[in-house]
Protein backbone atom coordinates (compact mmCIF):
# COMPACT_ATOMS: atom_id res chain seq x y z
CA UNK A 1 0.00 0.00 0.00
CA UNK A 2 2.86 2.75 1.25
CA UNK A 3 4.94 1.74 -2.40
CA UNK A 4 1.67 2.33 -4.52
CA UNK A 5 0.65 5.57 -2.81
CA UNK A 6 4.40 6.49 -2.94
CA UNK A 7 4.04 5.64 -6.43
CA UNK A 8 1.34 7.76 -7.07
CA UNK A 9 3.14 10.87 -5.27
CA UNK A 10 5.84 10.28 -7.63
CA UNK A 11 3.88 10.31 -11.33
CA UNK A 12 1.95 13.20 -9.78
CA UNK A 13 5.21 15.36 -9.01
CA UNK A 14 6.39 14.41 -12.92
CA UNK A 15 3.32 15.27 -14.29
CA UNK A 16 3.48 18.52 -12.48
CA UNK A 17 7.24 19.47 -13.27
CA UNK A 18 6.32 18.17 -16.81
CA UNK A 19 3.40 20.55 -17.47
CA UNK A 20 5.90 23.49 -16.34
CA UNK A 21 8.59 22.05 -18.97
CA UNK A 22 5.58 22.93 -21.37
CA UNK A 23 5.14 25.72 -20.47
CA UNK A 24 8.86 26.44 -20.62
CA UNK A 25 8.68 25.53 -24.22
CA UNK A 26 6.18 27.58 -24.73
CA UNK A 27 7.58 30.64 -23.49
CA UNK A 28 10.36 29.78 -25.53
CA UNK A 29 9.17 30.73 -28.81
CA UNK A 30 9.70 34.42 -30.39
CA UNK A 31 6.05 36.11 -30.25
CA UNK A 32 7.93 39.45 -30.92
CA UNK A 33 10.52 41.81 -29.15
CA UNK A 34 9.73 41.69 -25.40
CA UNK A 35 9.06 44.85 -23.49
CA UNK A 36 11.70 46.88 -22.24
CA UNK A 37 13.00 46.27 -18.88
CA UNK A 38 12.76 48.58 -16.01
CA UNK A 39 16.25 49.76 -14.91
CA UNK A 40 17.21 48.81 -10.85
CA UNK A 41 19.45 51.53 -11.01
CA UNK A 42 16.29 54.36 -11.10
CA UNK A 43 14.46 55.37 -7.61
CA UNK A 44 11.08 56.25 -7.75
CA UNK A 45 11.17 60.25 -9.19
CA UNK A 46 8.28 62.57 -10.02
CA UNK A 47 9.54 66.05 -11.55
CA UNK A 48 7.57 69.33 -12.28
CA UNK A 49 8.53 72.88 -13.47
CA UNK A 50 7.61 76.62 -13.84
CA UNK A 51 9.23 79.46 -15.61
CA UNK A 52 11.24 80.34 -12.39
CA UNK A 53 11.90 76.90 -10.51
CA UNK A 54 12.70 73.38 -11.64
CA UNK A 55 11.93 70.51 -8.95
CA UNK A 56 12.49 66.99 -8.72
CA UNK A 57 11.35 64.87 -5.89
CA UNK A 58 13.03 61.46 -5.65
CA UNK A 59 11.69 58.49 -3.11
CA UNK A 60 14.16 56.36 -1.24
CA UNK A 61 13.00 54.66 1.72
CA UNK A 62 10.61 56.45 3.06
CA UNK A 63 12.83 60.30 2.29
CA UNK A 64 11.30 62.40 -0.16
CA UNK A 65 14.57 64.22 -1.44
CA UNK A 66 13.96 67.16 -3.59
CA UNK A 67 16.05 69.06 -6.05
CA UNK A 68 15.47 72.41 -6.61
CA UNK A 69 17.27 74.77 -9.35
CA UNK A 70 16.65 77.56 -11.36
CA UNK A 71 14.38 76.73 -14.59
CA UNK A 72 16.81 79.15 -16.70
CA UNK A 73 20.09 78.31 -15.75
CA UNK A 74 19.92 75.31 -13.63
CA UNK A 75 21.81 76.83 -10.65
CA UNK A 76 20.87 75.11 -7.39
CA UNK A 77 18.41 77.60 -5.95
CA UNK A 78 19.75 77.84 -1.62
CA UNK A 79 18.31 78.85 0.78
CA UNK A 80 14.46 78.29 -0.12
CA UNK A 81 11.33 77.33 1.84
CA UNK A 82 9.82 74.16 0.30
CA UNK A 83 6.34 73.08 1.62
CA UNK A 84 4.81 69.53 0.94
CA UNK A 85 1.32 68.59 0.18
CA UNK A 86 1.27 65.43 0.47
CA UNK A 87 -1.53 62.48 1.71
CA UNK A 88 -1.00 63.22 5.32
CA UNK A 89 -1.33 66.86 5.04
CA UNK A 90 1.66 69.57 4.72
CA UNK A 91 5.11 69.73 5.70
CA UNK A 92 8.13 71.56 5.53
CA UNK A 93 11.53 70.08 3.54
CA UNK A 94 14.88 70.31 5.33
CA UNK A 95 17.62 71.78 3.50
CA UNK A 96 20.53 69.80 3.52
CA UNK A 97 22.71 72.35 0.78
CA UNK A 98 23.48 72.64 -2.67
CA UNK A 99 19.77 72.94 -3.20
CA UNK A 100 18.58 70.03 -1.49
CA UNK A 101 15.49 69.03 0.29
CA UNK A 102 14.67 66.16 2.26
CA UNK A 103 11.01 65.13 3.70
CA UNK A 104 10.20 62.11 5.71
CA UNK A 105 7.57 60.77 4.43
CA UNK A 106 6.49 57.13 5.68
CA UNK A 107 3.93 56.56 3.19
CA UNK A 108 6.35 56.27 0.28
CA UNK A 109 6.82 52.33 1.72
CA UNK A 110 3.40 51.56 -0.08
CA UNK A 111 2.61 51.05 -3.71
CA UNK A 112 0.68 53.69 -5.18
CA UNK A 113 -0.25 56.81 -7.07
CA UNK A 114 0.83 60.26 -5.24
CA UNK A 115 -0.37 63.94 -6.36
CA UNK A 116 2.03 66.65 -4.34
CA UNK A 117 1.86 70.03 -3.71
CA UNK A 118 5.00 71.80 -3.84
CA UNK A 119 4.74 75.43 -2.53
CA UNK A 120 8.36 77.38 -3.03
CA UNK A 121 9.18 80.71 -1.68
CA UNK A 122 12.94 81.77 -2.61
CA UNK A 123 14.68 85.05 -4.78
CA UNK A 124 11.65 86.71 -3.88
CA UNK A 125 9.03 84.65 -6.21
CA UNK A 126 6.44 82.36 -4.54
CA UNK A 127 5.21 79.47 -6.70
CA UNK A 128 3.61 76.61 -6.59
CA UNK A 129 4.55 72.96 -8.96
CA UNK A 130 2.60 69.85 -8.63
CA UNK A 131 3.59 66.62 -9.60
CA UNK A 132 2.55 63.24 -9.53
CA UNK A 133 4.81 60.41 -7.51
CA UNK A 134 4.69 56.56 -8.60
CA UNK A 135 5.52 53.92 -5.83
CA UNK A 136 5.69 50.83 -7.87
CA UNK A 137 4.83 47.46 -6.21
CA UNK A 138 7.80 45.62 -4.89
CA UNK A 139 9.22 42.69 -6.54
CA UNK A 140 8.71 40.35 -3.64
CA UNK A 141 5.29 40.60 -3.77
CA UNK A 142 4.95 38.95 -7.85
CA UNK A 143 7.86 35.97 -6.45
CA UNK A 144 7.13 33.02 -8.36
CA UNK A 145 7.75 29.61 -7.64
CA UNK A 146 10.02 27.61 -9.74
CA UNK A 147 9.42 23.73 -10.26
CA UNK A 148 11.97 20.91 -10.38
CA UNK A 149 10.90 20.46 -13.86
CA UNK A 150 11.43 24.22 -14.78
CA UNK A 151 15.12 23.67 -13.26
CA UNK A 152 16.00 20.44 -15.37
CA UNK A 153 14.52 22.49 -18.55
CA UNK A 154 16.47 25.70 -17.82
CA UNK A 155 19.79 23.26 -17.36
CA UNK A 156 19.14 22.17 -20.34
CA UNK A 157 18.67 24.63 -22.72
CA UNK A 158 21.33 26.74 -20.84
CA UNK A 159 19.05 29.43 -19.60
CA UNK A 160 20.73 31.37 -17.02
CA UNK A 161 18.31 34.26 -16.35
CA UNK A 162 15.67 31.93 -14.31
CA UNK A 163 15.60 29.52 -11.36
CA UNK A 164 18.17 28.21 -10.13
CA UNK A 165 22.13 29.36 -11.17
CA UNK A 166 24.11 26.89 -13.86
CA UNK A 167 26.25 24.87 -11.16
CA UNK A 168 23.11 23.97 -8.83
CA UNK A 169 20.76 23.22 -11.78
CA UNK A 170 23.67 20.63 -12.52
CA UNK A 171 23.97 19.08 -9.33
CA UNK A 172 20.37 18.53 -9.19
CA UNK A 173 20.21 16.57 -12.44
CA UNK A 174 23.11 14.72 -11.60
CA UNK A 175 21.06 13.83 -7.93
CA UNK A 176 17.62 13.27 -9.95
CA UNK A 177 19.61 11.04 -12.37
CA UNK A 178 21.12 9.10 -9.71
CA UNK A 179 18.08 8.98 -7.80
CA UNK A 180 15.90 7.46 -10.37
CA UNK A 181 18.75 5.13 -10.99
CA UNK A 182 18.66 3.71 -7.97
CA UNK A 183 14.99 3.40 -8.16
CA UNK A 184 14.98 1.57 -11.18
CA UNK A 185 17.70 -0.79 -9.78
CA UNK A 186 15.34 -1.63 -6.46
CA UNK A 187 12.44 -2.16 -8.94
CA UNK A 188 13.85 -4.65 -10.84
CA UNK A 189 15.57 -6.63 -7.97
CA UNK A 190 12.19 -6.21 -6.23
CA UNK A 191 13.28 -4.83 -3.33
CA UNK A 192 9.81 -3.02 -2.18
CA UNK A 193 11.39 -1.60 1.08
CA UNK A 194 14.43 0.39 0.12
CA UNK A 195 12.17 1.64 -3.10
CA UNK A 196 9.34 2.92 -0.97
CA UNK A 197 11.94 4.50 1.31
CA UNK A 198 13.40 6.51 -2.09
CA UNK A 199 10.27 6.94 -3.42
CA UNK A 200 9.33 8.79 -0.57
CA UNK A 201 12.44 10.39 -0.19
CA UNK A 202 12.34 11.51 -3.74
CA UNK A 203 9.11 13.09 -3.41
CA UNK A 204 9.78 14.98 -0.31
CA UNK A 205 12.76 16.42 -2.55
CA UNK A 206 10.67 17.62 -5.18
CA UNK A 207 7.96 19.36 -2.46
CA UNK A 208 10.70 20.91 -0.59
CA UNK A 209 12.54 22.19 -4.05
CA UNK A 210 9.08 23.68 -4.89
CA UNK A 211 8.55 25.48 -1.63
CA UNK A 212 11.09 27.57 -1.98
CA UNK A 213 12.77 27.94 -5.37
CA UNK A 214 11.78 31.56 -5.86
CA UNK A 215 13.00 34.09 -8.34
CA UNK A 216 15.71 36.46 -6.18
CA UNK A 217 14.46 39.94 -6.36
CA UNK A 218 16.86 42.81 -7.29
CA UNK A 219 18.10 44.77 -3.91
CA UNK A 220 16.81 48.95 -4.21
CA UNK A 221 19.80 51.19 -5.88
CA UNK A 222 21.69 53.08 -3.63
CA UNK A 223 22.08 56.23 -6.26
CA UNK A 224 21.05 56.90 -9.74
CA UNK A 225 23.33 56.22 -12.67
CA UNK A 226 23.95 58.48 -15.53
CA UNK A 227 22.46 56.69 -19.05
CA UNK A 228 22.60 57.37 -22.88
CA UNK A 229 19.35 55.59 -24.57
CA UNK A 230 19.32 54.42 -28.37
CA UNK A 231 18.60 57.72 -29.75
CA UNK A 232 21.43 59.35 -28.26
CA UNK A 233 19.22 61.24 -25.52
CA UNK A 234 20.95 61.45 -21.70
CA UNK A 235 19.27 60.72 -18.50
CA UNK A 236 21.26 62.53 -16.21
CA UNK A 237 20.14 62.30 -12.28
CA UNK A 238 19.92 65.81 -10.63
CA UNK A 239 22.77 65.01 -8.52
CA UNK A 240 25.00 63.83 -11.09
CA UNK A 241 24.15 67.12 -12.84
CA UNK A 242 25.21 68.87 -9.29
CA UNK A 243 28.74 67.24 -9.73
CA UNK A 244 29.10 67.99 -13.05
CA UNK A 245 28.31 71.29 -12.56
CA UNK A 246 26.03 71.54 -15.40
CA UNK A 247 24.54 75.09 -16.45
CA UNK A 248 22.09 76.57 -18.92
CA UNK A 249 21.16 79.38 -21.10
CA UNK A 250 17.75 80.36 -22.23
CA UNK A 251 18.59 81.05 -25.77
CA UNK A 252 17.22 84.18 -27.59
CA UNK A 253 17.35 84.67 -31.25
CA UNK A 254 19.12 88.51 -32.15
CA UNK A 255 20.69 90.59 -35.12
CA UNK A 256 24.35 91.04 -34.59
CA UNK A 257 27.31 92.42 -36.71
CA UNK A 258 29.05 89.83 -39.17
CA UNK A 259 32.79 88.13 -37.88
CA UNK A 260 35.21 87.17 -39.47
CA UNK A 261 38.60 84.99 -38.14
CA UNK A 262 41.83 86.95 -38.56
CA UNK A 263 45.31 84.87 -37.56
CA UNK A 264 47.21 87.55 -35.46
CA UNK A 265 50.33 88.10 -33.66
CA UNK A 266 50.91 90.27 -30.31
CA UNK A 267 53.80 93.03 -31.69
CA UNK A 268 54.87 95.77 -29.33
CA UNK A 269 53.53 99.49 -29.64
CA UNK A 270 55.55 101.38 -32.09
CA UNK A 271 55.08 104.82 -30.02
CA UNK A 272 57.04 103.06 -26.58
CA UNK A 273 59.06 100.60 -28.40
CA UNK A 274 63.10 101.46 -28.92
CA UNK A 275 65.82 99.76 -30.23
CA UNK A 276 69.17 100.32 -29.04
CA UNK A 277 72.11 100.42 -31.88
CA UNK A 278 75.40 101.16 -32.37
CA UNK A 279 76.31 103.47 -34.91
CA UNK A 280 79.92 102.38 -35.46
CA UNK A 281 81.63 99.23 -35.00
CA UNK A 282 83.25 98.78 -31.93
CA UNK A 283 83.82 96.00 -28.95
CA UNK A 284 81.34 96.29 -26.33
CA UNK A 285 81.91 97.33 -23.15
CA UNK A 286 79.44 96.97 -19.76
CA UNK A 287 78.81 100.50 -17.96
CA UNK A 288 78.81 101.13 -14.23
CA UNK A 289 76.67 97.75 -12.55
CA UNK A 290 77.07 95.89 -16.29
CA UNK A 291 74.60 95.13 -18.63
CA UNK A 292 71.03 95.61 -17.96
CA UNK A 293 69.76 92.23 -17.88
CA UNK A 294 66.32 90.71 -19.50
CA UNK A 295 63.29 92.16 -17.43
CA UNK A 296 64.84 95.39 -16.36
CA UNK A 297 62.62 98.50 -16.10
CA UNK A 298 65.47 101.43 -17.75
CA UNK A 299 64.43 105.00 -18.14
CA UNK A 300 65.16 107.19 -21.35
CA UNK A 301 68.68 108.34 -21.02
CA UNK A 302 70.22 105.83 -18.87
CA UNK A 303 73.49 104.46 -20.48
CA UNK A 304 72.92 100.58 -20.83
CA UNK A 305 76.41 99.61 -22.94
CA UNK A 306 79.87 101.23 -24.05
CA UNK A 307 81.15 100.61 -27.69
CA UNK A 308 84.73 101.00 -28.37
CA UNK A 309 85.48 102.11 -31.49
CA UNK A 310 87.65 99.62 -33.29
CA UNK A 311 90.07 101.39 -36.23
CA UNK A 312 91.76 99.58 -38.58
CA UNK A 313 95.61 99.96 -39.64
CA UNK A 314 94.63 102.02 -42.78
CA UNK A 315 92.62 104.24 -40.29
CA UNK A 316 95.59 104.53 -37.82
CA UNK A 317 97.87 105.34 -40.87
CA UNK A 318 95.69 108.12 -41.91
CA UNK A 319 94.99 109.71 -38.46
CA UNK A 320 98.88 109.90 -37.51
CA UNK A 321 99.34 111.56 -40.59
CA UNK A 322 96.32 114.13 -40.51
CA UNK A 323 98.50 114.49 -36.92
CA UNK A 324 101.67 115.18 -38.21
CA UNK A 325 100.02 117.99 -40.71
CA UNK A 326 97.99 119.52 -37.41
CA UNK A 327 101.66 119.99 -35.84
CA UNK A 328 103.31 121.36 -38.66
CA UNK A 329 100.31 123.93 -39.02
CA UNK A 330 100.54 124.40 -35.69
CA UNK A 331 104.13 125.34 -35.54
CA UNK A 332 103.85 127.73 -38.66
CA UNK A 333 100.89 129.28 -37.07
CA UNK A 334 102.76 130.01 -33.69
CA UNK A 335 105.65 131.96 -35.42
CA UNK A 336 103.82 133.68 -37.12
CA UNK A 337 102.06 134.86 -33.88
CA UNK A 338 105.43 135.38 -32.11
CA UNK A 339 106.52 137.70 -35.09
CA UNK A 340 102.79 139.65 -34.88
CA UNK A 341 103.70 139.91 -31.27
CA UNK A 342 106.88 141.44 -31.71
CA UNK A 343 105.88 144.39 -33.66
CA UNK A 344 102.36 144.85 -32.48
CA UNK A 345 103.17 148.91 -33.47
CA UNK A 346 103.59 147.92 -36.92
CA UNK A 347 101.08 144.82 -37.70
CA UNK A 348 97.32 145.57 -37.53
CA UNK A 349 95.38 144.45 -34.18
CA UNK A 350 93.46 142.11 -36.49
CA UNK A 351 95.93 140.07 -38.00
CA UNK A 352 96.63 139.49 -34.21
CA UNK A 353 93.71 138.27 -32.81
CA UNK A 354 93.37 136.27 -36.27
CA UNK A 355 96.18 134.42 -35.69
CA UNK A 356 95.14 133.35 -32.14
CA UNK A 357 91.91 131.65 -32.99
CA UNK A 358 93.44 129.78 -36.02
CA UNK A 359 95.81 128.43 -33.27
CA UNK A 360 93.65 127.72 -31.00
CA UNK A 361 91.64 126.19 -33.80
CA UNK A 362 94.30 123.90 -34.95
CA UNK A 363 95.02 122.87 -31.11
CA UNK A 364 91.91 121.49 -30.61
CA UNK A 365 91.22 119.64 -33.99
CA UNK A 366 94.72 118.44 -33.34
CA UNK A 367 93.51 117.05 -29.43
CA UNK A 368 90.12 115.17 -31.04
CA UNK A 369 91.72 113.75 -33.30
CA UNK A 370 94.09 111.73 -30.29
CA UNK A 371 91.18 111.43 -28.42
CA UNK A 372 88.76 110.02 -31.01
CA UNK A 373 90.26 106.65 -31.49
CA UNK A 374 90.35 105.90 -27.30
CA UNK A 375 86.41 107.53 -26.27
CA UNK A 376 83.91 104.78 -25.92
CA UNK A 377 80.32 105.55 -27.46
CA UNK A 378 77.79 105.18 -24.98
CA UNK A 379 74.34 103.46 -26.04
CA UNK A 380 71.53 104.66 -24.30
CA UNK A 381 68.17 103.89 -23.68
CA UNK A 382 65.98 106.09 -26.24
CA UNK A 383 62.44 105.36 -24.42
CA UNK A 384 61.26 104.32 -20.82
CA UNK A 385 59.98 100.42 -20.26
CA UNK A 386 61.57 97.27 -19.77
CA UNK A 387 64.40 95.17 -21.81
CA UNK A 388 63.37 92.53 -23.54
CA UNK A 389 65.73 91.71 -25.31
CA UNK A 390 69.38 91.65 -25.36
CA UNK A 391 72.19 90.97 -27.56
CA UNK A 392 75.60 92.03 -25.67
CA UNK A 393 78.63 90.00 -24.51
CA UNK A 394 81.70 92.05 -23.07
CA UNK A 395 84.30 92.04 -25.93
CA UNK A 396 81.81 91.46 -28.48
CA UNK A 397 82.41 93.48 -31.45
CA UNK A 398 78.83 95.46 -32.43
CA UNK A 399 78.08 96.05 -35.81
CA UNK A 400 76.55 99.24 -37.18
CA UNK A 401 72.65 98.97 -37.07
CA UNK A 402 72.77 96.04 -34.79
CA UNK A 403 70.43 95.89 -32.56
CA UNK A 404 71.89 95.48 -29.31
CA UNK A 405 69.22 96.05 -26.49
CA UNK A 406 65.10 95.98 -27.53
CA UNK A 407 62.99 98.12 -24.88
CA UNK A 408 59.24 97.57 -24.13
CA UNK A 409 56.41 98.70 -22.32
CA UNK A 410 54.71 96.11 -20.99
CA UNK A 411 51.45 97.54 -20.56
CA UNK A 412 50.94 98.78 -24.07
CA UNK A 413 50.72 96.19 -27.18
CA UNK A 414 49.75 95.88 -30.29
CA UNK A 415 48.18 93.36 -32.55
CA UNK A 416 48.94 92.62 -35.58
CA UNK A 417 46.48 90.38 -38.07
CA UNK A 418 46.50 89.58 -41.99
CA UNK A 419 43.27 89.46 -44.03
CA UNK A 420 43.12 87.92 -47.07
CA UNK A 421 40.14 90.80 -48.85
CA UNK A 422 40.12 93.92 -47.77
CA UNK A 423 36.60 94.52 -45.32
CA UNK A 424 35.40 97.38 -43.66
CA UNK A 425 36.00 96.48 -40.05
CA UNK A 426 34.15 98.21 -37.25
CA UNK A 427 36.01 100.40 -34.30
CA UNK A 428 36.01 96.96 -31.93
CA UNK A 429 37.08 93.73 -32.47
CA UNK A 430 38.43 90.74 -29.98
CA UNK A 431 41.43 88.58 -29.23
CA UNK A 432 41.46 85.34 -28.25
CA UNK A 433 44.53 83.44 -27.62
CA UNK A 434 45.28 79.36 -26.87
CA UNK A 435 44.05 79.30 -23.60
CA UNK A 436 40.74 80.87 -23.99
CA UNK A 437 41.50 84.60 -22.62
CA UNK A 438 40.09 86.99 -24.65
CA UNK A 439 41.48 91.22 -25.02
CA UNK A 440 39.46 94.19 -26.02
CA UNK A 441 40.74 95.27 -29.66
CA UNK A 442 40.25 98.76 -31.04
CA UNK A 443 41.00 99.16 -34.84
CA UNK A 444 43.97 101.26 -35.63
CA UNK A 445 44.17 100.65 -39.57
CA UNK A 446 44.69 98.11 -42.30
CA UNK A 447 47.88 98.38 -44.72
CA UNK A 448 47.96 98.38 -48.56
CA UNK A 449 50.88 96.62 -49.41
CA UNK A 450 50.43 92.78 -50.06
CA UNK A 451 52.56 91.28 -47.64
CA UNK A 452 52.41 87.47 -48.35
CA UNK A 453 49.11 87.64 -50.09
CA UNK A 454 47.78 89.27 -47.39
CA UNK A 455 46.63 92.51 -45.74
CA UNK A 456 48.41 93.33 -42.49
CA UNK A 457 45.94 94.86 -40.06
CA UNK A 458 46.40 96.10 -36.71
CA UNK A 459 44.98 96.92 -33.68
CA UNK A 460 45.31 97.61 -30.30
CA UNK A 461 44.86 96.10 -26.88
CA UNK A 462 42.63 98.59 -25.26
CA UNK A 463 42.94 96.70 -21.10
CA UNK A 464 46.74 96.02 -19.71
CA UNK A 465 46.83 92.38 -19.78
CA UNK A 466 49.05 90.58 -17.75
CA UNK A 467 51.33 87.56 -19.41
CA UNK A 468 51.47 89.09 -22.99
CA UNK A 469 54.54 89.04 -24.81
CA UNK A 470 56.14 90.05 -28.30
CA UNK A 471 55.14 87.60 -30.84
CA UNK A 472 52.65 85.86 -29.24
CA UNK A 473 49.67 83.71 -31.43
CA UNK A 474 46.38 84.67 -31.60
CA UNK A 475 42.90 84.85 -33.52
CA UNK A 476 41.09 87.76 -33.69
CA UNK A 477 37.57 88.01 -34.52
CA UNK A 478 36.73 91.14 -36.26
CA UNK A 479 33.30 92.60 -36.58
CA UNK A 480 32.28 94.29 -40.36
CA UNK A 481 29.55 96.03 -41.18
CA UNK A 482 27.41 93.34 -42.38
CA UNK A 483 24.78 91.54 -40.49
CA UNK A 484 23.32 88.51 -39.49
CA UNK A 485 20.15 86.94 -37.49
CA UNK A 486 20.89 83.86 -35.33
CA UNK A 487 21.30 82.37 -31.29
CA UNK A 488 23.95 83.45 -29.76
CA UNK A 489 25.77 80.76 -27.70
CA UNK A 490 29.63 79.94 -25.27
CA UNK A 491 32.16 78.42 -27.69
CA UNK A 492 31.82 75.49 -24.68
CA UNK A 493 28.74 74.75 -25.59
CA UNK A 494 29.84 72.81 -28.97
CA UNK A 495 30.88 70.16 -29.48
CA UNK A 496 31.41 67.91 -32.19
CA UNK A 497 29.61 64.55 -32.62
CA UNK A 498 30.37 61.48 -33.83
CA UNK A 499 29.46 62.45 -37.76
CA UNK A 500 31.90 65.38 -36.81
CA UNK A 501 28.53 67.90 -37.15
CA UNK A 502 28.60 70.57 -34.53
CA UNK A 503 26.20 69.69 -31.97
CA UNK A 504 24.90 71.21 -28.87
CA UNK A 505 22.63 69.90 -26.12
CA UNK A 506 19.61 70.57 -24.97
CA UNK A 507 17.74 70.75 -21.30
CA UNK A 508 14.58 68.88 -22.50
CA UNK A 509 13.35 67.77 -19.07
CA UNK A 510 14.74 67.88 -15.53
CA UNK A 511 16.55 65.05 -15.56
CA UNK A 512 16.81 64.16 -19.97
CA UNK A 513 19.29 66.22 -22.20
CA UNK A 514 19.01 65.86 -25.91
CA UNK A 515 22.31 66.84 -28.70
CA UNK A 516 20.98 68.52 -31.59
CA UNK A 517 22.86 69.51 -34.89
CA UNK A 518 23.53 73.00 -35.54
CA UNK A 519 25.41 75.13 -37.92
CA UNK A 520 27.50 77.69 -36.59
CA UNK A 521 29.18 80.77 -37.17
CA UNK A 522 31.82 82.66 -35.34
CA UNK A 523 30.86 85.95 -33.41
CA UNK A 524 33.43 86.72 -30.91
CA UNK A 525 36.19 85.59 -28.90
CA UNK A 526 34.13 83.82 -26.25
CA UNK A 527 30.42 82.63 -27.84
CA UNK A 528 29.60 81.53 -31.55
CA UNK A 529 26.47 82.22 -33.55
CA UNK A 530 23.85 79.64 -33.96
CA UNK A 531 22.42 80.19 -37.85
CA UNK A 532 20.30 76.55 -38.03
CA UNK A 533 19.30 74.36 -35.84
CA UNK A 534 18.11 75.94 -32.99
CA UNK A 535 15.15 78.14 -32.25
CA UNK A 536 14.48 80.80 -29.44
CA UNK A 537 13.25 79.74 -25.95
CA UNK A 538 15.46 76.63 -25.57
CA UNK A 539 17.36 75.57 -22.33
CA UNK A 540 21.13 74.71 -24.25
CA UNK A 541 24.01 73.46 -21.71
CA UNK A 542 26.76 76.09 -21.34
CA UNK A 543 28.65 74.67 -18.94
CA UNK A 544 29.75 70.69 -18.35
CA UNK A 545 28.88 69.74 -22.18
CA UNK A 546 32.01 68.04 -22.67
CA UNK A 547 31.24 66.41 -19.66
CA UNK A 548 27.67 65.16 -21.10
CA UNK A 549 29.20 64.25 -24.02
CA UNK A 550 31.60 61.52 -22.72
CA UNK A 551 28.41 59.86 -20.70
CA UNK A 552 27.61 55.95 -22.81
Amino acid sequence: MIFRLSLAVLISAVVFNLGHLSAIAHEGHDHGAPPPPISSTIAPRADASSADFELVAIARGTTLRIYLDDFRSNEPVRDAVVEIDGPHGTAQAIPVGDGVYTFDAPWLVSAGQYDLAFAVQAKGTIDVLTATLIIPARDGSREAHTSFGAWIAHAVSGDHTKGLSGNVRLWVVAASSFVLGLIVAAFMRRRRDVLTMLLVTFAACLASFDAHAVTPSAAPAERDVAQRFADGALFVPKATQRILGIRTLFTQVGTYSGTVELPARVIPDPTTTGYVQASVAGRLMPPNGGFPRLGTSVRAGDVLALVQPAIGAADVTTQQQQAREFDQQIALVERRLERYQQIQGVVARAQIEDAQLELQGLRTRRANLEKAPREPEPLVAPVSGVIAAVQAIAGQIAEPNAIVFQIIDPARFWVEALSFESLPFQATAQGRFGDRRTVPLAYRGSGLADRNQAIPVQFSIESAERGLRAGQLLTVFAATRDERSGVAVPRTSVLRGPNGQAIVYEHTNAERFVPREVRVEPLDGSHVLVVSGLEAGRRIVTQGAELLNQIR
